[in-house]
């Protein structure tokens, strides 16, 4: 009597957003336990085609903002991808702890780094497309300060507004007339700021604080809104009015 043969398991269907046309076209044919039905340079071309899958692989750093403003990348790529219902894994070489959890917050079900090897990356990809969630040990401790969905750190909209300020040169005094507020009030704020920070960033000067953040002008963090900002004017960047 022969034996029955055994049932085919169904390999989860993939898409691959990546601007670098070697990643789009490897991952398929390095990674057989993965069924990639679709391969784009940008979120837009994925949600114009609106392919049916699994799990899409998001690379973080889309395009040059600068040269193609209107392409979504970062956190927008997210919120747009997962508002569209899909289950989104970011497969990127960014480091920062505080912009992969930002990541998470934002919607994504995992995070998986380009360094790590290719069979442990299949795996990882495989684990996100089949429901489960993937988080880097070293962010783990940062979600502790994630205080809800969309919230990148503790900081306030008033805190947000005098780290943009603060990293930018701006004095007190002028940030106290532009936001109508007393110069004592803003140090409060920045007090206030540094204390909700982990010690690792409570030495670095406000720049340095704004771009391990991810905050910085022309990051990936820097606006939440998918759409244009007044970037003339500071102390409107990060606003959750406009996100």
């Amino acid at each position: 009597m022969r034996p029955a043969a055994k049932q085919a398991v169904a390999r989860p269907t993939v898409a691959v957003v990546d601007d670098a046309s070697l990643i789009r076209e490897s991952i398929g044919p390095l990674m057989p336990g993965l069924d990639v039905v679709a391969a784009v340079a940008t979120v837009e071309e994925l949600v114009r085609r609106r392919p049916v899958v699994d799990v899409v692989l998001l690379d973080l750093h889309l395009a040059n903002l600068e040269q193609q403003p209107d392409v979504r990348q970062g956190v927008a790529a997210i919120r747009t991808l997962t508002g569209q219902g899909y289950r989104v894994c970011v497969y990127s070489q960014e480091e920062r702890r505080f912009v992969l959890a930002a990541c998470l917050a934002a919607g994504a079900s995992g995070i998986v780094s380009k360094a790590m090897p290719r069979a442990r990356t299949e795996e990882l990809f495989l684990e996100v497309a089949a429901g489960g969630t993937v988080v880097p040990q070293a962010v783990v401790g940062i979600l502790e300060v994630l205080v809800r969905r969309d919230c990148i750190t503790l900081l306030s909209e008033r805190q947000r507004q005098i780290l943009h300020g603060r990293a930018r040169g701006l004095s007190y005094a002028r940030m106290a007339r532009e936001l109508f507020v007393g110069e004592s009030t803003l140090r409060g704020y920045w007090l206030e700021l540094t204390r909700s920070l982990s010690e690792s960033l409570r030495g670095l000067t406000p720049g340095e604080i704004e771009r391990a953040l991810g905050l910085a002008p022309g990051d990936l963090l820097e606006f939440w809104a998918d759409g244009p900002t007044e970037r003339e004017e500071w102390w409107r960047i990060g606003r959750r009015s406009l996100g």
